[in-house]
């Protein structure tokens, strides 16, 4: 199946203010997005993933490259193009604060060229779903935060847009109403078939609903592959180990110069040993380490790790391109 978005080549430079100098944002980042799915688009602050989704909104044009949204391309048919995509912008930029909940739904399905006799059963039915029945005579600035998130998610509904890009949509609400938030884009993806970009801080959020995650850092794409694929990978290479006796300064010592990112817990009565293999090969040389003055080994655990600890992981270098990159 042809992917709905595809993203090639792209490259993105900034002038920097007062000066003759230039930062390059965006570096040869190339992706694609298929029908149906939840991809996360990850990367640190000023990695250029904010660029990256300027671009796909038609909000910036790329120095070079191109995109297609559902084969059209949004800079020599931009209009037709975005026609296919509804952003919810971080900070409720989506909706009119001084509009009712209906009036809002109303207002920018006006703007795709909807009659309210058009939409008005849409509308009911969104309000149903979204649990804003309740509130739709109500003037926005006058809902929580949660619940302008949740029409604001409504409104690119009503769109009927295949794609749906969403920044930071659990930003600043509590935690039911995010759960709620999860909840609505299972949802939509699954029995709407639309195709939900999220770009989130929150990696409880990636990892919950996300079936794919891109990360970006220092302007190039450094992972594309499925989030259960990079936490068994990081998963099967952290160990935990308990002894019933102290490890003695040697070992220690071999052990810190071959796994610098070891973290040793002296405990009198359970020491502990925290290590990351950067490969499945280097237990071994760990057990020969132990094995040098037969330490007894309480308890050999796997750790446990979430989606947080691997994209920390990733951008700072402890695992490299190859090895993460998805075909």
């Amino acid at each position: 199946m042809k992917p709905i978005i595809e993203v090639s080549n792209l490259h993105k430079t900034y002038k920097k203010r007062k000066s003759t100098e230039s930062v390059t944002a965006v570096n040869n980042v190339s992706f694609t997005v298929h029908q149906g799915e939840i991809l996360g688009l990850l990367g640190p602050n000023g990695a250029g993933k904010s660029t990256t989704i300027k671009m796909i909104c038609g909000l910036i044009k790329p120095d070079e490259g191109n995109i297609t949204i559902k084969g059209i391309d949004n800079q020599n048919k931009r209009l037709k193009a975005l026609n296919h995509i509804s952003a919810v912008l971080e900070g409720n930029r989506n909706i009119y604060w001084r509009l009712t909940v209906r009036e809002n739904l109303e207002y920018f399905a006006g703007n795709r060229g909807k009659s309210r006799r058009e939409v008005a059963s849409k509308i009911d039915d969104l309000l149903e779903k979204f649990k804003l029945k309740e509130k739709e005579n109500e003037l926005v600035n006058r809902l929580s935060r949660g619940m302008q998130q949740k029409l604001a998610i409504a409104v690119a509904m009503l769109a009927e847009t295949e794609v749906i890009l969403l920044d930071e949509p659990t930003l600043g609400i509590d935690v039911e109403t995010g759960y709620e938030v999860r909840e609505l884009l299972r949802n939509i993806a699954k029995e709407y078939n639309r195709t939900i970009i999220i770009s989130s801080h929150d990696m409880d959020v990636i990892q919950d609903l996300c079936d794919r995650t891109i990360i970006i850092n220092n302007g190039k794409v450094v992972t594309n592959d499925r989030v259960e694929n990079l936490l068994r990978l990081f998963e099967v290479r952290s160990y935990t180990i308990t002894f019933e006796n102290q490890l003695s300064n040697k070992q220690l010592f071999q052990l810190q110069q071959k796994f610098p990112q070891l973290d040793y817990t002296p405990d009198t009565l359970q020491p502990k040993l925290e290590v990351n293999l950067s490969n499945s090969n280097e237990i071994y040389e760990l057990f020969d380490i132990l094995h040098q003055e037969q330490t007894p080994i309480e308890t050999i655990d796997r750790k446990t790790i979430n989606f947080e600890e691997v994209f920390l992981k990733i951008v700072k270098g402890e695992s490299s391109h190859e090895l993460v990159q998805s075909n």
